[in-house]
């Protein structure tokens, strides 16, 4: 990861990004006036899909949840470029794609400074042809094989100590039959222990019986929590037959 001064902060940049990425690389004005918005995606906030050469990235500004976001929309209290939200999460990533891990490949993030206080961005490849968990099963059901395998898939980033901090359906996506995880901000690197891996599976569960409670025609029920849970006991056994 490579760092690069700007005006009003940094930009942080991965090995293979253009050298002559700029702020305004960062904003949806830019990529309308080159005419390369080729779409966004849907939900509480938008994620920017953009086109540059022959690649699609996405663009997504970092936002506040919770309460506070009533007051404070998308401004983070600043101690250090290293600690920003962008900035960890771009290092997560980079490190996770160069260890071949189903994550989006990293292209670079951007963090403004104002006072005690920063905004920030961040850029990533976008994966061909995704959709996400909950749109898909709006459409389909999973096979058990395929809820093994990402059972399977999830167990290989526990196992790795891959700490993701919001695991939900809506940040699981199936591009040409892989499945990824997206979002890592806040997501870390960890001992593998199961108490926190057992309640990042809770999250999960969780997630799916919300949007299934929302959506009831959804195609999941236990069954298909049973197979994950199957394929993620093939990998990483640690105990989830009470979740």
């Amino acid at each position: 990861m490579q760092l690069k001064k700007t005006a009003y902060g940094q930009i942080a940049f991965c090995h293979d990004t253009p050298a002559d990425i700029s702020p305004e690389w960062f904003t949806e004005t830019f990529w309308r006036q080159q005419n390369a918005v080729v779409g966004s995606s849907s939900g509480r906030n938008i994620t920017w899909f953009v086109a540059h050469d022959s690649e699609r990235w996405a663009l997504r500004h970092y936002w506040r949840g919770g309460l506070i976001a009533k007051l404070i929309k998308d401004a983070y209290p600043f101690s250090s470029y290293e600690s920003t939200r962008a900035f960890a999460e771009l290092q997560l990533l980079e490190q996770l794609y160069d260890e071949g891990f189903a994550v989006p490949k990293p292209i670079a993030a951007q963090v403004v400074r104002s006072g005690f206080v920063y905004r920030a961005d961040i850029l990533t490849k976008l994966l061909p042809n995704a959709l996400d968990l909950v749109g898909l099963l709006a459409e389909r059901a999973l096979t058990d094989a395929e809820w093994q395998a990402l059972g399977q898939l999830i167990a290989k980033f526990h196992q790795r100590g891959v700490y993701h901090a919001d695991l939900n359906a809506k940040n699981i996506l199936l591009s040409n039959g892989q499945f990824y995880l997206i979002d890592f901000d806040r997501g870390e690197l960890r001992d593998a222990t199961p108490d926190w891996q057992r309640s990042n599976m809770e999250r999960l569960l969780r997630s799916f019986r919300k949007e299934h409670g929302k959506q009831p025609t959804l195609a999941f029920d236990e069954h298909c929590w049973q197979h994950l849970v199957a394929g993620y006991q093939q990998t990483n056994p640690i105990g989830l037959e009470n979740i």
